[in-house]
């Protein structure tokens, strides 16, 4: 988990022409309901595609 995010997969930036991998990945998982989104990791130079982790409810 990276700041309240899961990360789901990992995608190389260098992938070929006109193919867009990790934003294909996310679609598939948004229309299965999954709140799924790619972020760039400058880093490692990857595509992520990851879910935000819901905060917890407050104690009452």
């Amino acid at each position: 988990m990276i700041n309240g995010r899961v990360v789901l997969q990992r995608f190389p930036a260098g992938g070929p022409r006109g193919s867009w991998p990790a934003e294909e990945f996310a679609d598939r998982l948004r229309t299965q309901g999954q709140l799924a989104e790619v972020v760039m990791d400058l880093a490692t130079d990857a595509f992520l595609v990851i879910v935000r982790e819901a905060a917890p409810d407050p104690v009452a």
